[in-house]
């Protein structure tokens, strides 16, 4: 993964450099029409029926040349997107396994203090509780990748935390969930509703104005209002 993401700088100036030089093109046909335009209608009146038509031709060649331009451009930024966006499923893929041997490391070192297990112990818990409410979260795998790390030591939420802006500031795959009140994608620390039924579950410790997990019970500000209705 190292070799290919060290490469991937100069693949993008590459492809970048040909995005420029198909913008260069297109603008360049851009003013050839401008021009055969400008002189069609000086020379119409002039013209012969046949060379109307091959003026038109001349035309209507040079706007499927900036198609093709701009089709060859699309193509390319989408085939850019593609290998960025497969460099980050790897890094994904290499950061989880990442955070597994760290958490087994933990839970067999001197880091793991009694006060943390409990406390993995009662997130555990809280885990099962919460995913009691929706058929899509029966599994580790569908939950927020950093809920895996529930349970680590404070040492494993200080080196693994994730600080919000450098995840939002990314481009984001359109199939990856969303969820909080802020409709993101999971980063950093991350909280489970215990409403059963809550339609959101899972929300950032930022939007709940949370910095630590509370002791008991937690739900959500909108469950917390809908049971208040209810009273």
């Amino acid at each position: 993964s190292l070799a290919g993401i060290e490469n991937l700088p100069c693949e993008l100036q590459r492809n970048f450099q040909l995005m420029r030089e198909l913008d260069q093109r297109t603008e360049d046909k851009k003013a050839e029409i401008d021009s055969l335009a400008a002189e069609y209608i000086e020379s119409v009146k002039n013209m012969l029926p046949e060379e109307r038509v091959e003026h038109l031709k001349k035309i209507q060649s040079a706007y499927s040349k900036c198609k093709e331009y701009s089709d060859d451009k699309v193509q390319l930024a989408m085939q850019t997107y593609e290998m960025v966006d497969k460099h980050i499923r790897r890094l994904d893929a290499d950061l989880a396994r990442f955070e597994a041997d760290l958490k087994d490391k933990l839970e067999g070192s001197d880091f793991e203090t009694p006060a943390s297990r409990s406390l993995k112990k009662g997130r555990s818990q809280k885990d099962k509780r919460s995913s009691r409410g929706r058929g899509r979260r029966t599994s580790e795998e569908d939950t927020p990748k950093k809920k895996k790390l529930k349970g680590g030591s404070e040492f494993a939420d200080t080196i693994l935390s994730v600080h919000p802006s450098d995840v939002l500031d990314m481009p984001v795959d359109p199939n990856e969930p969303t969820y909080c009140l802020c409709h993101q994608v999971s980063y950093g620390e991350m909280i489970g509703c215990d409403n059963p039924d809550c339609p959101i579950e899972w929300f950032h410790f930022a939007c709940v104005d949370l910095t630590t997990k509370p002791k008991g019970k937690w739900f959500c500000p909108r469950c917390v209002q809908e049971r208040k209705k209810k009273k």
